[in-house]
């Protein structure tokens, strides 16, 4: 094995006992802590009352099922990054379990390799991210002391709800965000009757997007929005 970038502590919620095994083998070899939990209902007290730097969660668990445990633990405002585990594969089940709070994705059988590096990532990502308030993608930054968001230096002007749809792409950038989760992010548990999602995308693509020849929000067709220095899911 390569060498240890840094020890981190993951939790691993895995019904499949030789799964679980295979994992708390290979990242425990790495130098990783790992704990684990065989159903939703115990990993999820386990992630509320522990500190975790990382979590394996599974899709398909009995009782609560994987998506409804990400979905509690970001109700509950819990940040730790979160690789979502299943047999399906095709693009909208990925971006489902994106959709749903996980950061990343990954289908069976699992490459353990990769799970680790995508696993230490993800860990360096979010322990960037609590010391550095300012977000990039592209040459768009948004500074969250500030609130301020300029793109290739020249200042972007945008209303509080522009703010927080552009915050809520950019933190989950690359990712595909839903338009639930984008209406969640703006208007709480109660949103609009109207299409005012459509129009607030309209107005933040005009004051991103319309002066600079490249385009960095991107409608996914079916599923939602995503902000990227590419539009490889666009249709």
């Amino acid at each position: 094995m390569g060498p240890i970038l840094s020890a981190i502590h993951v939790l691993i919620i895995e019904d499949t006992r030789d799964l679980a095994a295979n994992l708390i083998d290979y990242l425990g070899g790495c130098g990783h802590t790992v704990d684990t939990a065989m159903d939703g209902v115990t990993g999820l007290r386990m992630v509320l009352t522990g500190e975790f730097d990382a979590i394996v969660l599974d899709l398909g668990l009995p009782g609560m099922d994987g998506t409804q445990v990400c979905e509690e633990l970001r109700k509950a405002g819990c940040t730790v990054p979160v690789v979502m585990l299943t047999g399906r594969g095709d693009l909208e089940q990925r971006v489902e379990g994106l959709e749903l709070g996980a950061d990343d994705y990954l289908v069976k059988p699992v490459a353990l390799r990769e799970l680790e590096a995508r696993l230490r990532a993800l860990v360096r990502r979010a322990t960037a991210g609590a010391h550095a308030p300012v977000l990039q993608v592209g040459d768009l930054a948004l500074d969250e002391r500030t609130m301020s968001v300029t793109r290739a230096q020249l200042p972007i002007t945008r209303t509080r709800r522009d703010y927080e749809l552009l915050r809520a792409l950019m933190r989950a950038s690359p990712a595909v965000v839903s338009r639930a989760r984008l209406e969640r992010a703006l208007w709480g548990d109660e949103p609009p009757n109207t299409d005012a999602l459509r129009t607030h995308i309209h107005t933040l693509r005009r004051a991103i997007d319309k002066p600079f020849e490249h385009k960095l929000l991107h409608t996914v067709h079916a599923f939602g929005y995503r902000l990227a220095a590419d539009d490889a899911l666009s249709r």
